[in-house]
């Protein structure tokens, strides 16, 4: 007959490594995360195999893989995480949240999309108003999970713009662009305005962001292909904001929200901003935040200040800054 876990050999941090060494399916960026040595949480590991008489991770080809009984351990893991920092972190009942005397650590994902202005604004707003706090900014990816990154706590915001936002999130509307293309100064669609027609559109050669997941389309795209179009891609960046540069370069087609394109247009880069000739709905950006930091004092504060600088970004006469 199996003996009852003895409770008392158990504490909170060790279900923290457990979830993270599942999470991570490896030892060793697991103690990165934790900020431990690999041998120790090698040790850890080895008491939770014990006190769950299953091993948890097993070599898989070159890596290793999580077992049935620890996947079914996440959600356990992750819910008893969620409670321990309702009731002792910042975000517990009648504790205030004073940024000037916060030395916590705000991590931020987001996509290159956005305006150039924008995370410098958020930077700057932040080293104003919470100079002891530590700021994380992580790239959006096709390799970045940030659904699971959230509602493991590994990030606090996600901010982007997507046609349809993952519903199981919290969002905050940030601001909603005009859909424009940039060009070079020298491209057809600036000689003749009005042979820039929908047909010639579809068929310049368009550079597009590297999707964020397999199969992803991206919002221009997939408002394309709802209305049966479909442009051609023939350069794929994953460094949004280099494509000024090749565009400047190039017959290439930029299409994206005017805010990021006026940053770009006129100067010395010779680019030009015209007119989509078919409809595109605004592009919408967004913050998402997990149900775990919703009720968070410091993430309140955090999503404040991010949605204070997007209003001042796209309020009328912003200067037009080339970063």
């Amino acid at each position: 007959m199996a003996q009852p876990p003895d409770f008392a050999n158990i504490d909170l941090h060790l279900v923290k490594v457990l979830y993270t060494v599942v999470s991570e399916q490896s030892v060793s960026r697991a103690a990165l995360r934790l900020g431990s040595g690999q041998p120790l949480v090698s040790a850890q590991l080895r008491r939770l195999r014990a006190l769950t008489g299953d091993p948890l991770l097993v070599r898989a080809g070159a890596g290793l893989a999580p077992t049935d009984t620890a996947l079914a351990l996440l959600a356990p893991a992750e819910r008893l995480l969620r409670e321990a920092e309702t009731l002792f972190g910042p975000a517990r009942p009648g504790r205030a949240f004073e940024p000037a005397q916060a030395t916590l650590t705000m991590r931020i994902a987001a996509s290159d999309y956005l305006d150039p202005l924008f995370l410098p604004g958020v930077v700057a707003r932040l080293q104003q108003l919470a100079p002891q706090a530590r700021l994380e900014l992580h790239p959006l990816s096709a390799e970045f999970d940030y659904r699971r990154k959230l509602a493991g706590g590994e990030v606090d915001l996600v901010i982007g713009n997507w046609l349809e936002p993952p519903g199981e999130l919290h969002l905050g509307r940030l601001s909603a662009d005009e859909v424009v293309c940039l060009v070079a100064a020298d491209h057809p669609a600036v000689k003749n305005p009005r042979g820039w027609t929908v047909a010639r559109y579809l068929d310049s050669d368009h550079i597009a962001p590297t999707p964020l997941h397999p199969g992803a389309r991206g919002v221009i795209d997939e408002h394309l292909a709802l209305q049966g179009l479909e442009r051609r891609i023939t350069v794929r960046c994953a460094h949004f904001s280099l494509a000024p540069q090749m565009v400047a370069q190039s017959r290439l087609v930029l299409t994206t929200g005017r805010q990021f394109c006026q940053r770009f247009a006129g100067g010395p880069a010779a680019l030009r901003i015209v007119k989509c000739p078919l409809a595109f709905p605004p592009m919408a950006y967004y913050q998402l935040w997990h149900e775990r930091s919703h009720a968070s004092a410091a993430q309140r504060w955090l999503r404040e200040q991010v949605r204070g600088v997007a209003s001042e970004l796209a309020a009328p006469g912003t200067a037009k800054a080339r970063p």
